[in-house]
């Protein structure tokens, strides 16, 4: 069974509690990593001269606190296994929706199953 490190639950911790009770049922029975959690306007700016995010400090829901935003990514990270973040996101869809909990995926950001017509492509974001 895999469980998070100790830097995924600290990175977790910074998270709405929604999103903490959706990972903690997710990590088992899918291993993965937390990236981010909760992200301060330093780590945002960055992220946005980067072209990693569009969105500027403190208009990303990673800025809240707690975090209304997660960045998972399955674990061991291969960045080109598209196939795999879709299987994560199919659990955390499942377990999300059998609690009631309404996510958005970014990379589905229309929410229409489509993933091929996205402009912005952000496969380890979650949010509420």
């Amino acid at each position: 069974m895999s469980r998070f490190s100790e830097k995924s639950l600290a990175r977790l911790a910074t998270c709405d509690p929604h999103l903490q009770e959706i990972c903690h049922e997710a990590i088992e029975i899918f291993d993965f990593t937390v990236l981010c959690g909760h992200r301060g306007g330093d780590d945002q700016a960055r992220l946005f001269e980067q072209g990693r995010t569009k969105l500027k400090f403190p208009f990303s829901k990673h800025n809240k606190f707690p975090s209304q935003a997660i960045d998972i990514v399955p674990y061991p990270i291969d960045w080109d296994d598209d196939g795999r973040f879709c299987v994560l996101a199919g659990i955390m869809f499942g377990i999300a929706a059998s609690k009631g909990i309404k996510l958005r995926w970014g990379h589905d950001w229309n929410q229409n199953w489509q993933l091929h017509d996205q402009k912005f492509i952000d496969a380890p974001h979650f949010e509420l």
